[in-house]
């Protein structure tokens, strides 16, 4: 069993940054690939980053592309989203997950553990 627990998030202005941290309680966090996910209202989840065990390999989604950076610290059990130049629709719910598939994935079914969300809202 992993627990996961995310913070960080806020309001911040257009332009802004944040940095999200996702805490992970469990041994197998440093096998485990760890995947931020965020959902707007009336919206579906959305990919956003991923990252591999060993932080070597790392996936974004489009939108945030260039303006978002996932990193971990597996002595620490903990993995980072650092938002920068954040726009009014990156306001979402942001999710972390954990998963053990043969890559990182970049859908929801590829995590097993997920975290409760922390809110992020960007005002213009």
């Amino acid at each position: 069993q992993v627990q996961l627990v995310e913070s960080g998030g806020g309001l911040v202005q257009a332009g802004g940054s944040l940095r999200l941290s996702c805490a992970a309680s469990g041994r197998t966090f440093s096998s485990a690939a760890m995947g931020w996910f965020r959902q707007a209202p009336g919206k579906e989840r959305e990919f956003v980053a991923t990252i591999s065990w060993s932080g070597g390999t790392t996936y974004y989604g489009d939108s945030v592309k260039g303006r978002f950076t996932i990193s971990r610290d597996n002595a620490k059990n903990t993995v980072y989203l650092q938002m920068s130049s954040l726009r009014p629709e990156d306001t979402a719910l942001y999710y972390c997950a954990a998963g053990w598939g043969a890559t990182p994935s970049r859908t929801s079914p590829g995590y097993k553990f997920w975290g409760q969300g922390t809110q992020v809202t960007v005002s213009s």
